[in-house]
C-alpha cells in the first residue's frame, strides 16, 4: 500500500470511528432506579422496563411499585433531601405543583429530551409550571380523565336523549327513577375527600365556578357555585340510600348489577368490567361520554399521572432515554393493548386495533381534548379535604349549598394564608 493511499484510508477510518462514537456514547448504560405505582399502573411500567432493558442491554433497571401514600411520602423525602435514591419517579399529577416549585425535577426540553408531538395537549399542560406555561419537568405517562356513563337500554325505552347538560342529567335520574322498578336514576361516591369532590369538579365547572381564579384568588363563594351544589343535592334524590358513603365499589357495583342508570364519575380502569359477562349484568348496555357541561362547555377533569427525571438523579441520561421510550406511541399502544394503560398521545386512540379492544376510546379521547386539571397550588390536598368535608355536610342534610360554599370559602382562605 503507498503512502497516499494508507493515508486515505487512515482518513476513512477515523472519520468512521468519529461518526460512530455519538450513538455510542448516547446508548444509556448503568444503573437505573425507578419509582412507580403498584397495581396496573406498576405492571405497565414493568413491561415497558423489560422491554426497555431488551433494547438497552447496557442498563440495569430497578422498579419500586409502592401504594399511593407510600410513593408520595418515598418521594418526599428523597426529593427533599436530595439523596439520588430515584432517577425516575411516577406522579400524580396533583402532586406536580409542590414538587415543581420545590426544584425536585430536571426541566425536560432545557436537558435536551424530545417530547412526543403527540401528546394531548391537556396531559402536557399539566406536566408544567406554571401551568401550561413554564418549563416542563414532567411528560405525561397515564391518560386518566374522568367520564359519564348512562344506560343506553334505559334511555331509549323512556324516550330519553343523550344528556347534553346537567339539567338533562337530573331530569333523566327524576324520570327513571320513577319509572324503572328496581333502578336509582343516577349513582356517585359521596364520601367525604378526594371522592366526592373528584365526582363534583365536572358539575362545578360545568356551572362556569371555580375554586381558585386566574390570579390565585380563592373564588368559591359565587352563585354559579351555589347553583352546582344544589344540582349536587338534588341528584341525591335519586340516588342508592346511603350514597353519602359511597366509594369506587359501590359505584362499581350499581353499575354492573344494573341498579344505577348513570354514573357521573367512572375511570377508565372501571369500564372493561361492565362488559365482562363473568361480573356485569349490563353487557354492551352502557355508554361512555365526558361530563355533560352547563353554562359553560364540558369540563371533564384531568386525573394523568407523569413521569419525571429527579433533579439529583444519579443517571439522567438513561432516566431521559426511559421516558422518551415509554411515551412513544408504539409503546402506548402496545401498553394499552397488553394492560388496558389508558394513552397519552391522540395516535392510539385512533388505532384500529386499540379501539376495536377499547370501544369507549374515541369519547375518551374527547373527554381528554376537553380536560381540565385540578387547581394548580401546592396546597390542593387540603383545599379538596376542606371541600369534600362540605359537600358532605350538604349531602347529610347540615348545611345548605349556600351556608357549605360560604364557609368552605372562609376555611379555604384561612389555609392558603397560612
Amino acid at each position: 500500500m503507498t503512502a497516499a493511499r494508507w493515508a486515505r484510508w487512515l482518513v476513512c477510518v477515523l472519520v468512521a470511528l468519529t461518526l460512530a462514537l455519538p450513538s455510542a456514547l448516547a446508548q444509556p448504560s448503568g444503573n437505573l432506579v425507578i419509582a412507580g405505582r403498584d397495581g396496573v399502573f406498576g405492571d405497565a411500567l414493568g413491561l415497558a422496563t423489560t422491554w426497555f432493558a431488551e433494547q438497552n442491554p447496557g442498563v440495569t433497571i430497578e422498579l419500586l411499585r409502592l401504594p399511593y401514600a407510600g410513593l408520595y411520602e418515598n418521594l418526599v423525602i428523597s426529593l427533599r433531601e436530595r439523596s439520588g435514591a430515584f432517577d425516575v419517579v411516577m406522579l400524580d399529577d396533583t402532586w406536580a405543583p409542590e414538587f415543581m416549585a420545590a426544584g425536585w425535577l430536571r426541566d425536560l426540553e432545557a436537558a435536551g429530551m424530545t417530547i412526543n408531538p403527540g401528546f394531548v395537549r391537556s396531559a402536557l399542560d399539566a406536566s408544567r409550571y406554571p401551568f401550561a406555561e413554564g418549563p416542563l419537568y414532567a411528560v405525561p405517562h397515564v391518560g386518566n380523565v374522568l367520564l359519564f356513563a348512562y344506560r343506553t337500554d334505559l334511555f331509549e325505552q323512556y324516550g330519553l336523549a343523550r344528556p347534553g347538560s346537567w339539567t338533562d342529567v337530573l331530569a333523566a335520574a327524576r324520570t327513571i327513577s320513577e319509572r324503572a322498578e328496581g333502578v336509582h336514576g343516577v349513582v356517585f361516591r359521596g364520601i367525604r375527600g378526594n371522592p366526592i369532590v373528584t365526582g363534583f369538579l365536572p358539575l362545578l365547572w360545568a356551572h362556569g365556578a371555580e375554586i381558585i381564579d386566574a390570579d390565585g384568588r380563592v373564588a368559591f363563594d359565587s352563585p354559579a357555585s351555589v347553583a352546582a351544589v344544589e344540582t349536587f343535592l338534588a341528584l341525591k334524590a335519586f340516588a342508592p340510600v346511603g350514597v353519602e358513603v359511597y366509594n369506587a365499589s359501590e359505584v362499581r357495583d350499581a353499575l354492573q348489577r344494573g341498579v344505577a342508570a348513570m354514573a357521573i364519575e367512572i375511570w377508565p380502569s372501571w369500564i372493561p368490567a361492565l362488559d365482562d359477562p363473568a361480573v356485569s349484568e349490563v353487557v354492551g348496555l352502557v355508554e361512555i361520554m365526558p361530563a355533560p357541561g352547563q353554562v359553560a362547555g364540558p369540563s371533564p377533569m384531568l386525573g394523568s399521572w407523569l413521569l419525571g427525571v429527579a433533579a439529583d438523579a444519579r443517571n439522567p441520561q438513561a432516566a431521559q432515554a426511559f421516558l422518551e421510550f415509554v411515551t412513544s406511541d408504539e409503546i402506548q399502544r402496545r401498553l394499552a393493548l397488553e394492560v388496558g394503560l389508558p394513552p397519552v398521545a391522540e395516535g392510539p386512540y385512533t388505532d384500529a386495533a386499540v379501539v376495536e379492544r377499547f370501544r369507549w376510546y374515541p369519547a375518551q379521547l374527547e373527554a381528554l381534548q376537553n380536560a381540565r386539571a385540578r387547581p394548580r397550588i401546592p396546597e390542593w390536598s387540603q383545599v379538596e379535604s376542606i371541600l369534600g368535608d362540605y359537600l358532605q355536610f350538604v349531602l347529610i342534610g347540615q348545611m345548605t349549598p349556600q351556608q357549605a360554599v360560604t364557609e368552605a370559602h372562609r376555611r379555604i382562605e384561612s389555609a392558603l394564608r397560612r
